[in-house]
């Protein structure tokens, strides 16, 4: 049966704040031991409390599912921003290219690829990247832009390599909107099972002209297995997809703004454009390479 999404926020909406209650309660009550009911057979059995993040953790298997089934490709315009070290970058702008990876019978019958070219900074501007999975020996085609493209050659690197990572939290294979679904998942059943968390949903927020619900999660203790303080996630209403996650770090002081630690944001995404094997290849007509 399809995912009616606007029903599933509603109910995860209400559901979130009746969990939160729940874990609120029994944290004032102090519970230490299971709390146990009666079977018709008088067998005590434990009962498993819900935690705030199931309705959370249940829209993103759904949202995950849903991509690998229907959405081929897209494009978009990437907005990032990422702190390195202690160092808060500046926004970049990528026009990005994205084919996800789809499997037939155990066989990899259309591969993960990306296309990005790079449109501000100044610094930055005119960089293109290329990667196509299972292509050049598992590396990343880049080629810089103004006038180290026109005096450098296109090199191909390892996506993990020092280079290739250089101002960067994370490789290139881990771009895309499913990826972003697929570690949500991960941090938050790991989340999930390292303590409570404020869960919220909320309506009507928009990204650009794009209605979205956000999904807010925060961790109010400052714990070294939690990655955040607070993290929102941007789901659009009508494509069902995530197209924005910020993350923010606690504050350096008592009564300081929360400090960004990553911030990735898909304007104008457009799915199932038919993107094709041309619009992967560095000897397209429309690229730098």
């Amino acid at each position: 049966m399809r995912f009616q999404f606007k029903s599933m926020l509603a109910i995860c909406a209400g559901l979130s704040l009746s969990l939160s209650s729940v874990s609120l309660a029994q944290e004032e009550s102090k519970l230490t031991e299971p709390v146990f009911r009666l079977s018709k057979n008088n067998g005590a059995v434990p009962v498993v409390a819900p935690h705030p993040l199931d309705p959370a953790l249940e829209l993103a298997r759904t949202s995950l599912q849903r991509i690998q089934a229907e959405v081929h490709d897209y494009t978009a315009t990437i907005v990032k921003r990422e702190r390195i070290g202690d160092t808060l970058g500046e926004y970049e702008y990528m026009a990005a290219k994205v084919r996800n990876r789809k499997v037939v019978d155990g066989q990899v019958v259309t591969p993960f690829s990306v296309y990005l070219t790079f449109l501000k900074p100044s610094a930055i501007k005119g960089r293109e990247v290329l990667y196509v999975e299972n292509q050049r020996d598992g590396n990343l085609l880049a080629h810089e832009g103004g006038l180290k493209g026109r005096l450098l050659p296109s090199i191909p690197l390892s996506p993990t390599s020092s280079l290739a990572m250089s101002g960067q939290r994370y490789p290139l294979t881990d771009i895309g909107v499913e990826n972003l679904v697929v570690k949500l998942i991960e941090r938050g059943e790991r989340d999930r099972s390292n303590g409570p968390c404020e869960v919220k949903f909320r309506q009507n927020a928009k990204i650009g002209e794009r209605l979205c619900t956000v999904l807010e999660v925060r961790h109010n203790e400052k714990k070294p297995h939690y990655d955040f303080h607070v993290a929102q996630i941007f789901i659009d209403n009508e494509l069902q997809m995530p197209i924005r996650y910020a993350a923010y770090d606690w504050p350096i002081e008592e009564g300081a703004q929360p400090q960004v630690i990553e911030e990735y944001t898909y304007l104008n995404l457009k799915p199932n454009v038919g993107l094709t094997d041309k619009d992967f290849d560095a000897e397209n007509e429309d690229y730098n390479f």
